[in-house]
């Protein structure tokens, strides 16, 4: 019998103009949620995604509309995105009406942890607003989740989270998260009382050992420990690759999910974003051939993948359920990927 493996397709679904290195405040549009509907062929296929909803989507009614109609219909789950540059509060105190309408700069780690609750508790309650219900999956924007985040996720309710991205690390001066050592298959992270089940990105190294070998490099001091964290940092561009079809070749997705499985791989994850299906919404997919193609290329390759394995297609609060008895519970002193040994453990 063919290898069982399972598979999460996301997208994050959001508002336009977010790959243009601005990122606007106030303002932002949402008319690309409209081309969800362009998921039929995989809906029907049996593809059950997970829509990462930022606030700017779940306060528009016409795509609250879109939404109820994946949800109620094909079984998609909504799941929840926090674009923190323009989820309210902008502010702590004051209506944030100082600020200019747009930023080129959105380091999360820089936003006090206070007014980073806040956001979430404005996006988590426009979630359940939506639902009738709690929304337990999450996904931070930008892969922008550093470790001091975990407990505040924890206290909005987070049982899934899907921020991770394995194999990028964090360069001289970078405010970017340090996900280098997350592992590629789903782990448990010790927060509060309680754990968070982690299903990270798939990111596969394209040679064994390398990644390891920085790793153990980086942690040195001078010239070589420069060098190595460089190379962490930019391991995506030439060591690894990521099930981000909008980036990559059918040929390039299918080379990377042989390696996956060959290692043992148990979750593939596969994930877009809704202006990715508008055309003309993103630089990237200029019109609607450019789009097609793109999803052309997604639905060939989960016939690719059912063709090759039984796969499971589930979101991701389902796959807390049906991976969550065999992941480990992990920890570590360094990194974002999850907590520190003895710091936010379960008492």
């Amino acid at each position: 019998m063919p290898r069982t493996i399972y598979l999460a397709v996301s997208l994050d679904v959001e508002e336009e103009g977010l790959f243009c290195g601005v990122y606007a405040r106030r303002g932002a549009g949402v008319s690309n949620t409209r081309f969800l509907t362009r998921l039929a062929p995989l809906l029907e296929r049996g593809v059950r995604p997970t829509l990462f909803c930022a606030h700017s989507v779940l306060a528009d009614a016409g795509s609250r509309r879109i939404l109820e109609v994946l949800r109620d219909r094909h079984g998609a789950e909504i799941g929840a995105h926090l674009h923190h540059w323009n989820t309210p509060p902008l502010e702590l105190s004051g209506d944030g009406s100082a600020l200019p309408d747009s930023t080129d700069s959105v380091p999360s780690c820089v936003l006090p942890e206070a007014l980073f609750a806040a956001k979430l508790k404005t996006l988590f309650d426009a979630a359940r607003d939506f639902q009738g219900q709690a929304v337990t999956s999450f996904r931070m924007g930008r892969w922008d989740l550093h470790k001091k985040h975990w407990p505040l996720l924890a206290k909005a309710g987070v049982l899934t989270d899907a921020s991770v991205r394995p194999l990028h690390g964090k360069g001289p001066g970078s405010t970017l998260p340090d996900h280098f050592d997350a592992p590629s298959d789903p782990y448990w992270i010790p927060v509060g009382g309680g754990h968070i089940f982690e299903a990270p990105l798939t990111v596969t190294p394209l040679l064994t050992g390398v990644c390891g070998g920085l790793t153990a490099l980086a942690g040195g001091s001078g010239r070589t420990g420069r060098i190595a964290r460089r190379l962490q940092a930019n391991t995506h561009c030439w060591g690894a690759l990521a099930l981000l079809p909008a980036y990559h070749p059918l040929a390039a997705m299918k080379a990377v999910t042989r390696l996956f499985a060959a290692r043992g791989g148990r979750l593939l994850s596969l994930t877009w974003h809704s202006s990715e299906m508008a055309p003309g919404a993103t630089p990237h997919l200029p019109d609607d051939t450019a789009v097609r193609k793109l999803l052309d290329k997604v639905t060939a390759y989960v016939d690719w993948l059912n063709r090759r394995f039984d796969i499971r297609c589930l979101p991701m609060n389902e796959l807390r359920n049906a991976l969550g008895g065999s992941a480990p519970l992990l920890t570590c002193e360094t990194g974002d990927w999850t907590t520190a040994p003895g710091k936010g453990a379960p008492q």
